[in-house]
């Protein structure tokens, strides 16, 4: 029987593949200029496929959740495979007739639809391989997301000069999709009562874990206080985040006097804080657990945008929106595992498909937010204040969760003690 155990870090190897691969979505910016150049589109219809993915994004996970947990890791996962690598194609052949709606048909709907899909895929069975560090297993994961963009684009860059645009998406496709395939092959859930060594009856020194809060459906979950809180605190986080990378160049041109360049360099490095934030915030979490770890989130960003308009040296600048890029990946990557501990690992996939549906209307509100406020006023310090207000809002959410938590514990004990005595 133990041979058939699969080995938990080859799960998150192949969870990392996925991710990778669909992460590569954060480079879309790169085909801007050459799409631009070579059809006359104007930037706003280009980046317009790549809002158009987010929301597909949100869409597919929210209702692909249940399939997810129904039927299982692999089989979503090669669903995944096939959306995305059609998408990545389709738009490969989109681009050769020169059609720009049927570029937002396969890359955004197609290909978000793949995203979305892909993004929730591994992180339940993820949560379950890994009880003693839910955390670090879906940092690990979510953290190829944020990364894949810093790989992929200077890639797609080359290709892009070296053999066209189409011929571009036709090779990104298929590479993705083999990928993709490849590593859902081997996505499975662990067998039933699987435990890591380290577990089995608390053995040498381990500490036992602690019992997750409840084992809810997502039908459930959506009815609890619990699930809008996390629902909020995550809309804030990736809300105020997106704004900032949507306006980071031109920002830091604006209120740290950076030259383009630097600025360029400056967008550059956010993309590896996005990254470690994820791995490191959510390894952190194991630790100190992700309701400590969520109110880190906002008093730290609480002071970091009260100061953001002020900070005219350039370093100081800096360094703050890297501190701030860091807490926006390491939201992501410690909601799933947050999830958990909440309401069980039975239906985990569909409550984070549920759950992600506050990134899309986020991908929708920061950036348009943060560019109307910028041409009303002039300034970027309207804004910056205005998400410092949305951070205290998130901070008292994240109160009131440990709140509703401490009850809900206490409520469990109380029937656990009545069950005994009975």
């Amino acid at each position: 029987m133990m041979e058939k155990v699969k080995n938990r870090w080859l799960i998150a190897a192949a969870a990392v593949g996925i991710h990778m691969s669909i992460g590569s979505v954060y480079s879309w910016s790169v085909f801007t200029n050459p799409l631009h150049e070579e059809h006359g589109w104007g930037l706003t219809e280009i980046s317009l496929t790549f809002s158009i993915a987010i929301f597909f994004l949100g869409l597919s996970a929210a209702f692909m959740g249940h399939f997810v947990e129904k039927h299982g890791p692999r089989k979503a996962g090669l669903i995944a495979s096939v959306f995305f690598g059609i998408g990545l194609i389709g738009a490969g052949f989109a681009n050769s007739i020169d059609s720009l709606y049927l570029l937002y048909f396969f890359y955004g709907a197609m290909g978000g639809i793949g995203l979305g899909i892909g993004y929730i895929t591994p992180v339940s069975s993820l949560v379950k391989w890994f009880p003693d560090r839910r955390g670090l297993a879906t940092g690990l994961a979510i953290m190829g997301f944020g990364f894949a963009s810093l790989i992929a684009s200077p890639i797609i860059a080359q290709l892009i000069n070296n053999i066209g645009i189409s011929n571009t998406f036709y090779l990104l496709g298929t590479v993705y999709f083999v990928v993709m395939i490849f590593s859902s092959l081997y996505l499975a859930p662990p067998p039933k009562g699987w435990l890591p060594a380290g577990m089995k009856k608390g053995q040498a020194g381990k500490e036992t874990k602690k019992a997750d809060l409840s084992e809810l459906t997502a039908n459930e979950a959506v009815k609890t206080v619990r699930f809008w809180a996390l629902w909020f605190m995550l809309f804030i986080n990736v809300t105020c985040g997106i704004a900032v990378i949507s306006v980071a160049s031109p920002m830091a041109q604006d209120i740290a006097g950076l030259s383009a360049a630097a600025a360029a360099t400056m967008v550059g490095i956010m993309g590896l804080f996005n990254g470690f934030g994820r791995i490191g915030w959510a390894s952190i979490s194991d630790y100190i657990g992700r309701p400590n770890v969520y109110t880190a989130f906002f008093i730290i960003q609480i002071v970091a945008f009260m100061l953001l308009p002020s900070l005219t040296n350039a370093i100081l600048f800096q360094i703050t929106v890297f501190i701030i890029l860091s807490c926006y990946g390491g939201g992501f990557a410690s909601i799933p595992a947050y999830i958990g501990d909440l309401f069980g690992t039975k239906q985990l996939g569909a409550i984070h498909g549920y759950i992600l549906t506050a990134w899309a209307a986020a991908g929708l509100v920061g950036p348009i937010v943060a560019s109307n406020i910028r041409e009303a006023t002039n300034s970027y310090s309207l804004t910056l204040y205005i998400f410092t207000a949305a951070f205290v809002v998130a901070l008292v959410i994240s109160m009131l969760v440990r709140v509703n938590i401490r009850k809900v514990r206490a409520a469990n004990e109380m029937t656990t003690g009545v069950m005994k005595k009975a």
